[in-house]
């Protein structure tokens, strides 16, 4: 039996890198990254206490929040093998109920879901492996995960019908003297039903508060009511911020106050707040290691970027069914430097998001991703599939290993170096299950997601003003 290893971070290096090279020259060689086994990243020894973390400062304009991994912080030690399952298991859930609602969209068909009690709209799922920040809320500290396939930020509020446990106080408007309600009869509640699919639920009074309802692909829900009150990031106000003020939420939310919704809605935080950071804000998601930590920056300030390669940018897509997520054209993927062949590479668009866990690719792409990576990583034993990942090896009796390089391409110069931690899924510490972190889709004709998995240590540019996002590799780390 294979000896169980220690949770430390992993450890890596570029077997050889040819920085500059035309990409028809990479295909002569294959490009490999070191993988260190002896050093896996799951199974973290959460502590909630350390990820109360109100870490935060201002550089020239710019806030920048510390980023945690959410798995990491909250929630009782479980069987990892057990909850690893179930989590794959609900992040399939969530993107087909997304690939529902974008068909539904692009269609026309989108209709307005007030007659049911929960309704299924767009949201990413909040179950594991997602990221949070704090911010401040009517001068209360509130730890929120951060998602930019949702629009609406909201949090827990007293007094609350039902709630699931979390470890800050919960909000209670009542207290607070900048609070108001947000009303019926207002055009804030009218725009509810391009943000989340669910119009305002009003009486026949229109000086009723303005009610909502946003519901996840896992069965996660919230309702209550809209509000505005101030809110204030790294020491920078946003005033009369719109959010949901819950009443009644349900669903595997972690211990935390609430979500924090950047997409780009005119409900969504980046909206609402473009007066003062400009409608830009950037990321770098770390690792799930222990203690790892990464920053969320509201504003366009580069000196605060630590990144290892330059900025490259790519345009956003537009799609006036679906213009509150972000859409990019993907125009080719290399496999340790090697270029695929797929009729569909570069004819489609790819949704980049920061909620999903496993990046899901198209059936003829996927597929001639898998036969590539095969390829190269050749002469290692299989092991069972596990959940949505088809492609899985039995490391145990090796130290380190070679594995091959992905790269995503994305029209004009922009591309996404997949950082060795996004590139296998460690199932089992001991390396007797490691899975290729990518899963494909059930049709050719859905969208493909980039997900946070392989988002890991870059850092990721959304400028919304421009309609541009940017990417290069970055080491993350907070401050």
């Amino acid at each position: 039996m294979a000896k169980q290893m220690g949770v430390l971070p992993l450890m890596f290096s570029l077997a050889f890198m040819l920085p500059g090279v035309a990409a028809h020259a990479l295909n002569l060689l294959e490009e490999k990254k070191l993988l260190n086994l002896q050093n896996v990243e799951w199974n973290p020894q959460r502590n909630a206490l350390n990820c109360l973390s109100h870490n935060s400062r201002m550089k020239k304009g710019a806030t920048i929040l510390e980023m945690m991994n959410r798995d990491y912080c909250y929630g009782k030690m479980v069987d990892s093998n057990k909850k690893l399952q179930k989590d794959l298991k609900l992040d399939e859930l969530q993107v087909q109920s997304l690939q529902s609602h974008i068909r539904k969209a692009v269609s026309g068909n989108i209709e307005d879901d007030s007659n049911t009690q929960i309704p299924l709209t767009s949201g990413i799922k909040l179950q594991t492996l997602n990221y949070i920040v704090t911010m401040e809320l009517g001068g209360r500290n509130m730890t929120v995960i951060v998602d930019t396939g949702s629009d609406l930020t909201w949090i827990q509020c007293r007094p609350c019908r039902s709630c699931y446990n979390q470890k800050e106080p919960l909000y209670n408007p009542s207290t607070s003297s900048s609070y108001q309600m947000v009303l019926c009869n207002s055009s804030t509640c009218q725009s509810l039903l391009f943000a989340t699919g669910y119009s305002g639920a009003c009486s026949s009074d229109p000086t009723m508060a303005c009610n909502y309802v946003v519901s996840y692909g896992d069965g996660s829900y919230t309702q209550g009511e809209l509000g505005q009150e101030r809110l204030r990031l790294g020491g920078i106000p946003v005033e009369h911020f719109v959010f949901g003020c819950g009443r009644n939420n349900k669903g595997l939310f972690g211990g935390v106050s609430g979500l924090m919704g950047l997409g780009r809605s005119s409900i969504s935080l980046v909206s609402q707040s473009s007066s003062v950071f400009g409608g830009v804000f950037s990321y770098c998601l770390p690792s799930t290691q222990n203690g790892a930590s990464g920053s969320l920056v509201l504003g366009e300030n580069f000196s605060v970027y630590k990144n290892l390669t330059p900025i490259y940018y790519t345009r956003m897509i537009p799609n006036p069914q679906l213009s509150n997520f972000y859409f990019l054209n993907l125009t080719g993927i290399s496999v340790g430097g090697i270029n695929l062949r797929a009729p569909s590479l570069g004819k489609g668009r790819i949704l980049i998001d920061s909620g999903t866990v496993i990046t899901r690719l198209i059936p003829s792409i996927y597929k001639a991703l898998k036969a590539e990576f095969l390829k190269q990583f050749s002469g290692f034993p299989s092991a069972p599939g596990f959940s949505i990942l088809d492609t899985c090896f039995n490391l145990s009796a090796y130290q380190e290993v070679n594995i091959p390089t992905i790269r995503m391409y994305f029209e004009g110069a922009a591309e996404l170096d997949v950082d060795v931690t996004g590139i296998f899924y460690f199932v089992k510490i001991d390396a007797s299950q490691v899975c290729l972190a990518l899963a494909s889709l059930s049709y050719e004709d859905e969208i493909g997601i980039i997900a946070n998995y392989q988002q890991k240590n870059q850092r990721i540019i959304y400028d919304t003003k421009q309609s541009k996002l940017g990417i290069a590799s970055e080491a993350c780390s907070f401050p």
